[in-house]
């Protein structure tokens, strides 16, 4: 009889975790926005995107990150160092084919505090030279130095 009964109390709890809730069922209560009021930081993305839907993500991110800190030139810093397969939509030669994307990269630079810089190492291993990219974008010898660097010395905060 015991076992008839554990039995029984197991498959009524695995019903219970199994079955879909009453709509509108909300145990833990609905969450709520937190009104919080960043203050402009300086801030560092580490960008290897595998793809351009990748790479939009980052824009995205930034740009937000971007509007949160009002555009604040004098208390924020944005910077994007790329260093991944997003190199070759920076290359002057590939201007017709990523037109609208890079035209978005640049009005970031405009609108605001946001900066990119490349990895001269992986610009070489795609085969670009500095004088190969946009003149928007800072060429620096090393990605992860340059990275280091921003953190050491000038105090940005890491983002992946």
């Amino acid at each position: 009889m015991k076992k008839i009964s554990i039995l029984t109390l197991l498959l009524m709890t695995l019903f219970w975790v199994t079955v879909p809730h009453a709509e509108g069922s909300t145990p833990w209560g609905r969450a709520s926005l937190d009104p919080i009021d960043y203050k402009p930081q300086k801030v560092l993305y580490d960008v290897a995107a595998t793809n351009i839907d990748a790479f939009t993500h980052v824009l995205d991110r930034a740009s937000y990150l971007n509007t949160l800190y009002n555009a604040n030139p004098f208390d924020a810093s944005i910077v994007l160092v790329l260093h991944g397969n997003e190199i070759p939509y920076f290359a002057v030669k590939n201007y017709d084919k990523y037109q609208e994307l890079m035209q978005r990269a640049k009005s970031l630079t405009d609108s605001g505090p946001i900066e990119f810089r490349m990895c001269r190492i992986a610009a070489k291993g795609h085969g670009f030279e500095p004088d190969d990219i946009h003149g928007f974008v800072k060429v620096v010898p090393m990605a992860d130095a340059e990275i280091v660097r921003l953190q050491q010395e000038e105090g940005y905060v890491y983002m992946r």
